[in-house]
């Protein structure tokens, strides 16, 4: 079953004094390109989400946030004592040459900037084990909804297929019309030109070569085996869309073919029809992963 490279989910945890959400979305890409949005003290996670995504995922543009709403965790508050006497200091001396007899307030020297300083105490292994299982969790909402719309891309994809094949078959009917049409336009160019002079080897010869330029026999058996491989990619693969992408190439070059070697008007009409069909399959293939 294929899966589409839109997906999105949502989940919120509070787990070990973390209280937070996780979210997971994604867009087609050719490539695989994974972004992390962490808070500040979880950045040493990131590398592990990303093998935990990479694992999974195998083509899109995938954007994972965690944002963490409250906190239980122990922390280690510090100060910059020298910073602090340095400051008293000037403050005394300020005071001093302005004639400021006020008295120096702790309060005054605790709100400057960097001055104080607090570090949240992160075991990152006890972090990670209280938050992959969300993710986990999260990871399997997210795919189950790209299976979702990819089931529906798969609908889509293979009632074009079939539109594709069954175009085939009439293409394949009008091989033996388009060869029949081929001698008598011969017979008739040599009927007109020679007259009873014409003789029937050269005529057969004159035959054999425009049926060796204009016969699609070769075309219709390529694209029937292009056909079959591609039901049989989609229907096994787990990710296939590379590999349908250049199916569809390979279809296209055998319809455009056909169509240039075309001598008649339903094989022309059936070549549009063909073209329309793989058009929407391509379509839809920018979407699968």
């Amino acid at each position: 079953m294929i899966r589409s490279m839109t997906g999105y989910a949502h989940a919120d945890f509070a787990e070990g004094g973390i209280l937070g959400s996780l979210e997971l979305k994604s867009w087609n890409n050719r490539y695989l390109d994974i972004s992390v949005s962490l808070p500040s003290w979880l950045s040493r996670l990131e590398p592990r989400l990303r093998d935990f995504l990479s694992a999974r995922i195998v083509h899109g543009k995938v954007d994972l946030s965690l944002r963490a709403r409250s906190l239980d965790l122990p922390v280690r508050a510090g100060a910059d004592l020298a910073a602090a006497r340095a400051l008293a200091a000037v403050a005394r001396q300020v005071a001093e040459a302005a004639g400021i007899e006020e008295p120096l307030k702790l309060a005054d020297i605790l709100q400057v900037e960097g001055i104080l300083n607090f570090e949240r105490e992160i075991d990152e292994g006890r972090v990670w084990s209280l938050v992959e299982p969300v993710l986990g969790g999260l990871f399997a909402d997210y795919d189950r909804a790209r299976l979702e719309e990819g089931a529906v891309l798969s609908a889509d994809i293979l009632a074009n297929l079939c539109r594709i094949e069954s175009g085939l078959d009439v293409v394949r009917e009008l091989v033996p019309e388009i060869e029949r049409s081929l001698k008598k336009t011969v017979q008739d160019r040599f009927a007109e030109i020679l007259g009873e002079a014409a003789g029937e080897g050269r005529m057969l010869a004159e035959v054999a070569s425009l049926l060796m330029k204009y016969t699609i026999n070769e075309e219709v058996v390529r694209l029937g085996a292009h056909c079959l491989s591609f039901r049989k990619t989609l229907a096994t693969q787990e990710a296939p869309g590379k590999k349908l992408d250049f199916l569809c190439q390979e279809i296209n070059r055998e319809v455009n073919t056909i169509g240039s070697k075309s001598m008649l008007l339903r094989a022309s009409e059936t070549v549009v029809e063909l073209k329309d069909a793989l058009e929407n399959i391509r379509e839809q293939l920018r979407n699968v992963e």
